[in-house]
């Protein structure tokens, strides 16, 4: 067991029951877990390893990601789908997709969560829908590991290709009883249902126009029947989407997860953009959780999330970068201050969120939608999973009366520590976990590849 104290903490942000904001404060960290908060003058004045902030750091909890799609840093801002919305964008992308290799997925992921990291990630969940050539969710997962990201691995699946009437093409759907097999292969050699745990699985067929009835009922059967295992998928994202489901199925999107089971407090849906509201209210009435993706909603003109109104009815919200192809970043500040703006524009309402609901979103929401009562707030029993942003920087200056607020509001790109795990990944601004120079040879490599075979 080693000790770890961060002392002369200009504000400490710690998310907890009170939202307490302390100011010339210390957090102590025993092994992976916090062991005590205070004024730094109450806290021990020793241990194992002391890092002093001089006075001039906000501490806050981690943020959580709550769906991305790794993958897709090997294919941001393709040309032909720059001006398209999401059918559109999905037809362009999957035939470089089919190229993905195991390779491609493993340095995509490691890539990917060193930029979540670097810009103050703690945790993530990540959905892998597609498989061709040699690709598993055991190369994803490694390099997570590998990198030091709290991780929830989502098994995605796609089964109904083109001539069943799906949009992806035949050639990258999946055998329903292969996706059940090898589903039920992954959550046996990976998920960990302990508290504290670096990795989780979720089932998460990828959505209405890609999977059957049959797999979304048997998926969830399946992760039922596993501790600790939760549901997601796609819902709602477009017009297009709720038209898909109203002629394919007859039923709303949301109506359409209420008849199959994937209503509960065990079954988070991305988007949800066009979530009618009875499905709001049964969403909230249920525990079901949604990630919010502003970026991405906006990127390919998707329309804007009734956050506001989840929020106020009780629905658990977090949120999500979406795609490294449709955002096309992956800063989880940038969206917590996208979702502010875009509902005080969706209110007229200057008031419609604040920037401190704004953070609660990006870390406890965050932590509720994932179902961990672990991480979101920096309180004794906790994971020692928190992150500490220099206020003299440019972006900052000016805002100190109010540095909370400015994490929001103003533009912030980077951290300056990272602890996750109790484990120091971001030290004075540097990733100390991978190469990153060589790593990103790598990426832009297997991008290159990608592309270029399917051109020919």
């Amino acid at each position: 067991m080693t000790t770890l104290l961060l002392k002369n903490i200009h504000t400490l942000v710690t998310m907890n029951a009170a939202r307490e904001e302390l100011r010339d404060a210390g957090v102590l960290i025993r092994d992976h877990i916090i062991e005590r908060v205070g004024r730094t003058a109450d806290l021990p004045a020793s241990a194992d390893q002391v890092l002093d902030l001089n006075g001039r750091h906000v501490v806050l909890p981690g943020l959580v990601n709550t769906h991305h799609h790794f993958y897709q840093t090997l294919t941001r801002v393709i040309p032909a789908a720059q001006n398209v919305d999401l059918f559109g964008w999905l037809k362009t992308l999957y035939p470089i997709w089919s190229r993905l290799t195991s390779e491609g997925v493993y340095a995509s992921a490691q890539l990917c969560a060193a930029e979540l990291i670097l810009s103050g990630c703690t945790t993530a969940s990540d959905h892998l829908y597609i498989f061709p050539n040699d690709v598993t969710l055991d190369e994803e997962i490694r390099a997570v590991r590998d990198v030091g990201l709290r991780f929830h691995a989502s098994r995605g699946s796609m089964s109904v290709g083109e001539s069943l009437g799906g949009l992806p093409p035949d050639s990258l759907v999946e055998d329903e009883a292969d996706i059940l097999h090898d589903s039920r292969r992954v959550i046996e050699a990976f998920h960990d249902n302990s508290r504290h745990a670096m990795t989780r699985i979720t089932l998460a067929p990828c959505s209405p126009f890609s999977v059957s009835r049959d797999l979304m009922r048997e998926s969830a059967e399946l992760a039922r029947s596993y501790p600790g295992v939760r549901l997601h998928t796609h819902l709602a994202e477009n017009k297009a989407d709720v038209d898909y489901s109203l002629s394919k199925f007859g039923l709303t999107p949301g109506d359409y997860a209420e008849s199959l089971g994937w209503l509960g407090s065990d079954v988070w849906h991305a988007h949800c953009v066009w979530l009618s509201d009875p499905s709001i209210e049964k969403f909230a009435s249920t525990g079901t959780g949604v990630a919010h993706c502003p970026c991405s909603n906006m990127r390919l003109a998707s329309g804007i999330a009734p956050v506001r109104k989840m929020r106020n009815a009780g629905v658990p919200v977090g949120l999500g970068t979406d795609g490294a192809a449709s955002n096309d970043a992956t800063n989880l500040f940038h969206e917590a201050r996208q979702a502010l703006l875009l509902a005080r524009v969706q209110a007229l309402d200057a008031a419609a969120m604040t920037a401190r609901e704004a953070l609660e979103i990006a870390t406890l929401g965050g932590a509720q939608v994932l179902g961990r009562d672990d991480i979101g707030c920096i309180a004794p029993g906790m994971s020692a999973d928190l992150i500490a942003i220099n206020l003299d920087r440019p972006a900052l200056a000016g805002a100190e009366h109010d540095p909370v607020a400015a994490l929001i509001l103003c533009q912030l790109d980077a951290v300056d520590y990272s602890f996750i795990h109790g484990r120091r990944v971001v030290d004075r601004g540097c990733l100390t976990t991978v190469e990153l120079p060589r790593l990103l040879q790598q990426t832009r490599r297997l991008a290159d590849d990608m592309i270029r075979e399917t051109d020919r």
